[in-house]
């Protein structure tokens, strides 16, 4: 099983997408509030260079936004 982790806020659009997509196909993940949480948001600049959520982790493959076929590929589930 992939290790996923996603970075978000709770009024991202599209870190709510990506989160349900995951539990529709079963995909256990663990969410990262950066909103709230500092060290997590600046973890996520870190990994990412990027400022905007969702920033995903599948494994070590990072995908930026909520790149559906993408993450569909990296997990082997339906797009």
């Amino acid at each position: 099983m992939k290790k996923v982790s996603i970075y978000s806020t709770p009024t991202c659009h599209f870190c709510n997408l990506a989160k349900e997509y995951f539990k529709q196909n079963n995909v256990a993940f663990e969410n990262f509030n950066v909103a709230e949480d500092s060290v997590k948001r600046e973890e996520m600049v870190e990994r990412s260079g990027q400022m905007g959520v969702p920033v995903i982790i599948v494994d070590s493959d990072i995908v930026i936004g909520f790149n559906k076929p993408l993450l569909a590929q990296l997990l082997g589930i339906p797009a």
